[in-house]
This record gives C-alpha cells, sequence and structure tokens, in this order.
C-alpha cells in the first residue's frame, strides 16, 4: 500500500507501506522456518534429520493435526472450541469401557466417534443461542466433559487389551495409517473451506457476522453446523489416539486443545476470524512438532520447550498482523 504525503518543500511523494513478502505470506514464512530450525537441529545432532526420526515426528502429532484442523474451522468462522481436549478423553473412555465389558468393537468404535459429535451439537446450540462468548461457553463445557468422563471411569486406568489397533498402529503400502488419515484430513479441510459454498460461508461469517447474517446466511444454523462438524473431526481424532495408546485416562485429551490453538495461530489463523489457511495450520502443526523432537533430542528441559512454544506464538501473532501494525 502507497500512501501520498507531503514533504518539507510542500511536494506530494509516496510511501511504500507494504509489509514485504515474505511477512505477508505467511505459510511460506513457515515452511522456511521449519526448514531453517531442521538444519539448526540436523547439524546439532544428525539423528535428527534420520527417516526413522521424521517418521516418529509426524506419527506424534497426528492427533494433534486432525484436533487442529477442527480448531482452525472455528476459528475461521469466529468461534473457538476449548473443550475438545475434554471431548477426546469422554471419547476414549467410553469406547474403552465398552470393549472392557464385552460390547461390539464395531459398536464401541460407533458411540465412541458420536460422542464428541453431540458434544459439538450441544457446544453450538449453547453458543448460537445463547449469544455468549464461545470461549467461556467452551471452558465451561470442557469442565463438563470431563466430570463425565471421570464418572464413567471412576478415575481408573482402562486398557482395550489390543483391540482395535489398525486405526492408531496400522500401516498400509509401508506408510503408517495416522499420517494417510491425518494427511487426508488435511486436504478435506482445505478443499471444504476453499472450494464449497459451506466453507464461503464460514469464512464470512468470520469476517463479519452481521454482514453474513444481512445477506441472508443463517448464522445461528452455520454456528451449529460447524461446531457439529468440528466435533465429528474431533470423534477422529479420539479414534486414532485410543487406537496408538490402548490404555487410556480420563484426561487422556488433556492440553490438545491449547496446543491446537497454538498451532491453528502459528498457522495464521487469527481470533477475529474470517482469516487463515489450512496449509498455513498444518505448518503450524509441524512447527510445534519439529520443535519439541528437536528439543528432545538435544535433552534441552521440558520447562525450556514450554518456553520456547510460548515465544513462537507470541512471534507469529506479530508477524501474522504485521500488516494492520504497518498501515495504523
Amino acid at each position: 500500500m502507497c500512501i501520498r504525503d507531503r514533504n518539507s518543500d510542500g511536494q506530494l511523494t509516496e510511501k511504500n507501506t507494504r509489509t514485504p513478502a515474505l511477512f505477508k505470506n505467511q505459510s511460506f514464512f513457515l515452511l522456511i522456518v521449519i526448514i531453517l530450525l531442521s538444519v539448526i537441529f540436523g547439524s546439532m545432532n544428525p539423528r535428527f534429520l534420520t527417516w526413522g526420526n521424521l517418521l516418529a515426528v509426524f506419527q506424534q502429532l497426528t492427533v494433534l493435526g486432525i484436533a487442529t484442523m477442527a480448531m482452525a474451522l472455528l476459528l475461521i468462522s469466529g468461534g473457538i472450541d476449548l473443550s475438545i481436549g475434554s471431548m477426546i478423553g469422554l471419547s476414549s473412555v467410553v469406547i474403552c469401557t465398552l470393549i472392557m465389558r464385552g460390547s461390539n468393537v464395531g459398536l464401541a468404535i460407533l458411540i465412541g466417534f458420536g460422542i464428541p459429535v453431540i458434544c459439538g451439537f450441544i457446544n453450538g446450540v449453547i453458543v448460537s443461542k445463547s449469544k455468549c462468548v464461545p470461549l467461556i461457553v467452551t471452558l465451561g463445557m470442557n469442565y463438563v466433559y470431563y466430570g463425565l468422563a471421570l464418572v464413567i471411569s471412576q478415575g481408573l486406568f482402562l486398557s482395550m487389551k489390543g483391540n482395535f489397533q489398525f486405526l492408531g498402529r496400522g500401516r498400509v503400502f509401508g506408510v503408517p495409517m495416522p499420517m494417510i488419515i491425518v494427511i487426508v484430513m488435511v486436504f478435506a479441510t482445505h478443499f471444504l473451506l476453499t472450494y464449497t459454498k459451506y466453507g464461503r460461508r464460514l469464512v464470512a461469517m468470520g469476517g463479519n457476522e452481521q454482514l453474513a447474517y444481512l445477506s441472508g446466511i443463517n448464522v445461528d444454523r452455520l454456528k451449529i453446523m460447524n461446531y457439529t462438524l468440528s466435533g465429528a473431526i474431533i470423534g477422529l481424532a479420539s479414534l486414532v489416539l485410543v487406537s496408538r495408546l490402548g490404555n487410556v485416562l480420563a484426561n487422556a485429551g488433556e492440553g490438545y486443545e491449547l496446543r491446537a490453538l497454538a498451532a491453528a495461530i502459528i498457522g495464521g489463523v487469527t481470533f477475529e476470524g474470517g482469516r487463515g489457511t489450512i496449509a498455513g495450520t498444518f505448518l503450524g502443526v509441524i512447527l510445534l512438532g519439529i520443535v519439541q523432537n528437536g528439543l528432545n533430542i538435544l535433552n534441552v528441559s521440558s520447562y525450556f520447550q514450554t518456553l520456547a512454544v510460548g515465544v513462537i506464538i507470541v512471534v507469529a501473532v506479530v508477524v501474522s498482523n504485521l500488516e494492520k501494525i504497518r498501515n495504523r
């Protein structure tokens, strides 16, 4: 953007206030950062760049990657859900409890998948009809779902005894099944958000809810649908997690809501809504995974890892808002 102004001689001059292209395209910026960090970690410890370690990084990120797709859809539409971690825990507890009591594995999977869908629907109804702040509503529901998981599990350690491992540990032509699932989810979410009327309406609602309403969009129904869809995505994340672990506690999903939020923000999604890409969001997930894995390999304390993630989030927020800051 160029702004015209007069100099000391009264002549008109133009000032270029454009943000450098590197910072305007946050996905490209993140890709450069990921490559640089990989080179740095690899030079400090050659084990980092081995195929086995890189494969492990992606496998560890599968559940977070899926959950972040749900969070990104909500943030872009102007919403948020801080209960997704408890949804994962509740779903995992129910699946393990049913299987331990002799229920059919397929039925247990179906019920476990359906629980986050119902939770998402409930969240959407409360947010849309009460007009309350989504952050507060879902924070409260986070405790509700976690409490239900504790009641069902009685705080005990639950095990599926080897049942239902394919989604979390299986391989297709040598490729881990969780990696296939998260890649499919990334492309599916990108397609939904970019090439469908539903996705365009989400972006419009996130950009300006009042204008979206005036343009004929049923905002309340769209919110309920989006929270329900996000619940379905969380249901898939729950299946992958419980299949991989085999043993769960009520707090199995603890922390996923904050990490998913962090990854989405790092990827360029904003709290204001109407802005962000799925590609950038997934790169945010990868960046978090690389930082955590690289610091682990270097035997850096978990306290400093938390500090590093916080710094990355702050830098990402500043970079994503650089254009707005320069134009003030």
